[in-house]
């Protein structure tokens, strides 16, 4: 009688055993699924809803200082001064790597088209980055002005903006305007001012 009771239990042990060392792989690989990359930024847990919603005006506004930035950035350059710190001051201004990941496509990029970072970014205003062979400094062209056309303006939900439309970039010493199609979006930062988290823009399609 005692044998078969200790053979039950030996049999109720093991059972229990194997479930156990089924289950633990699974466990781990849950945790592994909802670990974050070590690769990829984690931003901190921010909302970016206000109680004041983004006004066109202040869409146009903000338009208007991105232009003049860029062709800031490029007076810096050709009177010899630093137009790399030009270049970082107008980022951390208007874009919102520190707030959020920032999508931001630009107009001559073909290998490295997505600019998530703000090194990438950096890359496209002003080049020398070795990691982005293709940057030549988009705003050390340089550009005289900037001139926006808004298609139209959505704030559906109040705490983001997005325009689209065209905007012209007068090169310096005079020549054609290049013509640029664009997407922005933008919300608030900390201190209420805006910033943009979508970026793209591209060249009007050319069917020769």
């Amino acid at each position: 009688m005692n044998n078969k009771r200790s053979f039950k239990f030996f049999i109720k042990t093991t059972s229990l055993a194997v479930l156990v060392l089924v289950a633990l792989p699974s466990l781990a690989a849950s945790k592994q699924k909802i670990q974050p990359s070590s690769q990829q930024k984690v931003y901190p847990q921010i909302s970016l809803a206000t109680d004041k919603c983004i006004t066109e005006m202040e869409v146009v506004a903000a338009q208007k200082a991105w232009g003049e930035g860029i062709v800031g950035i490029g007076k810096v350059y050709t009177q010899g001064g630093d137009y790399v710190a030009a270049a970082a001051n107008h980022i951390n201004k208007f874009y919102g790597y520190d707030l959020s990941l920032v999508l931001f496509k630009p107009t001559l990029a073909s290998v490295d088209q997505f600019r998530t970072s703000f090194d990438s970014a950096m890359s496209y205003f002003v080049g020398g980055n070795a990691s982005f062979p293709e940057d030549k400094g988009f705003a050390i062209k340089p550009w005289s002005a900037v001139r926006w056309k808004n298609y139209g303006i959505v704030n559906n939900s109040c705490s983001m903006a997005v325009a689209m439309g065209n905007y012209w970039f007068t090169p310096v010493g005079g020549g054609s305007d290049t013509k640029v199609e664009y997407t922005f979006g933008y919300v608030r930062g900390k201190e209420g001012e805006l910033r943009i988290v979508v970026h793209h823009s591209s060249v009007p399609y050319n069917p020769n």
